[in-house]
């Protein structure tokens, strides 16, 4: 029974570690998606946040500083796709894919410049700090015999929830998006620039500027994603880090009808199939190989059973040409 708990309580620490990447990746892509520009790029924004976060956390020694640097990089780097897309009016899909292949390149170039080909790791006192472990020392000393179990050290709250700030971040990050989204100007003149560009256009809607913003907001989510791998979850930069999860992150958005607090659910549905990946990879003799498929294999049938369900928005992935 203690063994069950004990892996009940992993993988729902897991899930929750695994979450922040993909949700903050996640949500830049419905503000991209929203705003009717497909952003293919996400996965690449993610590496170039992930590897930025990683070197200025190794430099800095400061992971906050480090964190809003790599969200900066994504965004720069989301500035270029918008320019591409938005001002040339070249196919979106393939931007998104040109900018894959850039960051990853320019990724491993400057980290074997800096790092004489190698992938350092971050130290742990460089990495963002467990949010709750201040509340849950308090809670230890100060509550009843029973209670106070539950928060020290590898008692099941502490081992499920004091994990890193990114994960509170990203959790906080849905209503804020979803107040934007739905409850100010800004948010209901994107849904208009998504759907109806033309109309928009005729209300003295700046369709290119709306389109520019969201698309820049997306690196910069999505630049937060990746450097919430580096300087959280795996806390070390590799080429391969990023390893499909922008991808993920854009099947959560489909899952979630390109809505904020749906693309949450998802996030958290994939993220509980890495978790539960971890405690089949340590009870069974499976390959690892295999197991290492769960999350993309899910992806896969939820973009099946879903993807028909989505209501995409109706200018999505096509260029707006001002009339004359």
């Amino acid at each position: 029974m203690q063994q069950m708990i004990r892996d009940i309580a992993v993988i729902l620490n897991a899930t929750l570690m695994y979450t922040p990447p993909l949700l903050f990746a996640a949500l830049g892509s419905c503000f991209s998606e929203k705003c009717g520009v497909v952003n293919i790029g996400i996965e690449g924004m993610m590496t170039i946040g992930a590897f930025v976060g990683a070197a200025a956390g190794y430099y800095t020694g400061n992971p906050w500083l480090s964190f809003l640097l790599a969200g900066v990089a994504g965004g720069l780097l989301a500035l270029f796709h918008a320019f591409a897309c938005i001002t040339c009016r070249a196919n979106q899909t393939i931007s998104g894919t040109a900018i894959n292949f850039l960051s990853s390149g320019v990724s491993v170039f400057v980290c074997r410049l800096l790092f004489s080909g190698n992938t350092e790791t971050i130290p742990v006192s460089n990495k963002l700090p467990l949010f709750l472990s201040g509340l849950f020392s308090w809670c230890a000393e100060h509550l009843p015999a029973p209670l106070a179990g539950l928060f020290r050290p590898n008692g099941f709250l502490d081992n499920v929830f004091n994990t890193y700030a990114s994960t509170y971040l990203a959790f906080l990050a849905v209503p804020i998006v979803w107040y934007v989204f739905y409850r100010t100007q800004f948010g209901l003149r994107l849904r208009a620039v998504g759907e109806y560009p033309r109309a928009a256009d005729t209300l003295g809607i700046h369709v290119a500027g709306v389109r520019y913003i969201c698309v820049i907001l997306s690196g910069i989510l999505a630049g937060l994603g990746g450097a919430s791998l580096t300087l959280a979850t795996v806390s070390a930069f590799r080429p391969s880090i990023v390893l499909g999860q922008g991808f993920i992150a854009m099947a959560s958005v489909i899952f979630g009808r390109f809505r904020p607090q749906g693309a949450m659910l998802g996030c958290i549905l994939f993220a509980f199939c890495s978790g539960l990946r971890v405690i089949v990879g340590s009870n069974t003799s499976i390959s690892v190989n295999l197991i290492s498929m769960i999350p993309y294999v899910a992806t896969i049938l939820c973009l099946v059973l879903f993807v028909g369900k989505s209501q995409i928005p109706a200018a999505s992935g096509l260029p707006y040409e001002k009339s004359k």
